[in-house]
């Protein structure tokens, strides 16, 4: 009787361990599919408030869905439209730039000037180092490309995707909030609802305001760097506008960015100028656009939010950490609207 109770026990155990590794296996099968559907989940919740918004001003959601989704592509097309052949054109004068610095290593006053003042450093021979190695690696560098243009086109089928996703999450998304509310015991359904109706408000708030500091950033970055005379003022305008979409770090990092290439292809001058605007500019978006723009939107501490945005990172890459931030958000909620009360009671 024992060694039949042992078999089964041995028995019901491997095939539970089989289970979670088919389970967990098959999580990461579908890590991309799975990414398509958060990331088209995160944007309808993030189009929600627009739509909110309408529907309050007497309009049937239909409609209201409607208009934000044509207004969406209007805006899209019109961006895409003017903006991506000054990328297109920016991006081919930025290489071709830094190959002819490398070639030539004569590519710019400031160079002389570093000649002159670090006469025991032989620039020549290290940039005709750097290039030699480039040449010797260009198969690889071949290969990298290649993989680059098939990310590429992966990526935009992607994009389509989780524009699919998002038009039917939009459209579907009140149909899927009470389907997920009938799951829950009829007695702790209205608090769940109430918890949840707050978690998908307060991360719909935070995309929105997202965006709109990474539009300010982009907008005025754009107008600064034509006014000072940086190069390819355009592409480093997205750069500053994609950048800040990721949070907390993003703005910095892209400024960095901005300001290494602004020493690089114009001159000294010209990258202190713009470092100086940058460390405005995050004081400003610090103290006064983000207070403003994200009052309602989530409130996290700050620790929390690097931890998270690292952690989301390290996981799911750039979607991952924006996605971190209300993640995160949620849980502390969930803490302290559920737990910190049972604690108490206990």
């Amino acid at each position: 009787m024992k060694i039949q109770n042992a078999f089964r026990v041995g028995l019901i155990g491997t095939l539970g361990v089989g289970l979670g590794i088919l389970i967990l296996t098959s999580i990461v099968t579908l890590s991309t599919i799975l990414t398509y559907i958060g990331a088209a989940l995160f944007i309808a919740l993030g189009l929600e408030p627009i739509i909110g918004f309408l529907e309050r001003r007497k309009l049937p959601r239909w409609a209201a869905i409607l208009i934000v989704l044509v207004g969406i592509v209007i805006v899209l097309g019109g961006v895409v439209w003017a903006m991506v052949p000054v990328i297109v054109t920016q991006a081919g004068q930025l290489v071709t730039t830094i190959t002819h610095f490398v070639e030539k290593g004569t590519a710019q006053d400031w160079y002389f000037g570093l000649k002159h003042q670090f006469p025991a450093v032989d620039f020549d021979q290290t940039l005709a180092q750097i290039w030699d190695g480039l040449q010797k690696n260009i198969g690889n560098i071949g290969g990298g490309l290649l993989q680059a243009g098939i990310g590429i086109v992966t990526g935009f089928f992607g994009v389509i995707i989780v524009l699919i996703l998002t038009l039917y999450f939009t459209a579907s998304l009140n149909s899927i909030k009470r389907a997920t509310y009938q799951l829950v015991p009829a007695s702790k359904r209205a608090r769940f609802a109430d918890i949840a109706e707050q978690i998908t408000d307060s991360v719909g708030k935070y995309v929105m305001g997202q965006v709109a500091l990474a539009l300010c950033n982009g907008i005025l970055s754009a107008i600064f760097l034509s006014i000072i005379g940086a190069p390819f003022p355009i592409l480093l305008a997205v750069i500053a506008f994609m950048f800040s979409l990721i949070p907390l770090v993003g703005t910095l990092s892209g400024s960095i960015i901005i300001v290494l290439l602004s020493l690089v292809l114009a001159s000294p001058l010209t990258a202190l100028v713009a470092a100086i605007w940058y460390v405005i500019y995050m004081q400003v978006e610090a103290y006064v656009l983000s207070p403003n723009i994200m009052n309602r939107a989530v409130s996290v501490p700050g620790a929390v939010v690097v931890i998270a945005a690292l952690a989301g990172g390290s996981l799911l890459g750039v979607l991952g950490a924006l996605i971190a931030i209300p993640v995160a958000a949620s849980i502390l909620l969930v803490i302290k609207q559920v737990v910190i009360p049972h604690q108490n009671e206990l």
